[in-house]
């Protein structure tokens, strides 16, 4: 469960101190937040990979997986060009900034690329529902439930406070679910008959 619940927690954490805009002043610790969350938001992707070990592999597992694989190239790629350069380039030019000249392009490339991750993400959760649904039916349904409604949020939360933060919770509740779900056939005690 740690696994699939500490990347989303981690970034919960962060949404409490990143800063609500860029500016000189937030600039260095935009950059730095970005910097160290840099891995992080890969190693979400991790939560669309454990529920279905030990289930038999089907198109809609691949579908998810590769849907995963997608979520963590895009939105890694949000963080390095809105997060990282943005605030780098604020950090390091003179102010005041011509923001419509040099940070809104990176914005903008950025939301792109944090798009695609995003409905990617959306994407790997119902695949990832439908994958498990033949083995474990109803009970896949909750988690499927709050992390399409997480994704979707995701859209345009990014981590900030408060809906960003309250975002990543649902990440974390969303894959905790799931793997309560599929690992509940184990934790059945076997009946005699």
């Amino acid at each position: 469960m740690a696994l699939v619940t500490a990347s989303p927690l981690l970034l919960a954490v962060a949404g409490l101190v990143h800063p609500s805009t860029l500016n000189g002043s937030t600039a260095h610790h935009w950059a730095v937040l970005h910097i160290a969350l840099l891995p992080v938001f890969p190693l979400v992707a991790v939560g669309f990979i454990l529920p279905v070990r030990g289930s038999p592999r089907n198109l809609f597992t691949v579908l998810a997986w590769a849907a995963a694989f997608v979520y963590a190239c895009f939105y890694t790629g949000l963080d390095a060009v809105a997060g990282i350069a943005a605030g780098t380039l604020v950090q390091r030019s003179p102010q005041p900034i011509d923001r419509g000249l040099l940070v809104n392009p990176l914005y903008q490339v950025g939301d792109k690329l944090g798009h695609i991750g995003a409905y990617a993400f959306i994407v790997a959760a119902l695949m990832m529902c439908i994958a498990l649904y033949p083995r474990h039916g109803m009970r896949v349904v909750p988690g499927g439930v709050v992390l399409v409604s997480a994704g979707w949020s995701f859209l345009d939360s990014h981590i900030f406070w408060p809906r960003g933060v309250v975002t990543m919770l649902g990440f974390a509740v969303g894959f905790a679910l799931m793997v309560w779900a599929t690992e509940a056939d184990h934790r059945r005690v076997p009946t005699e008959r």
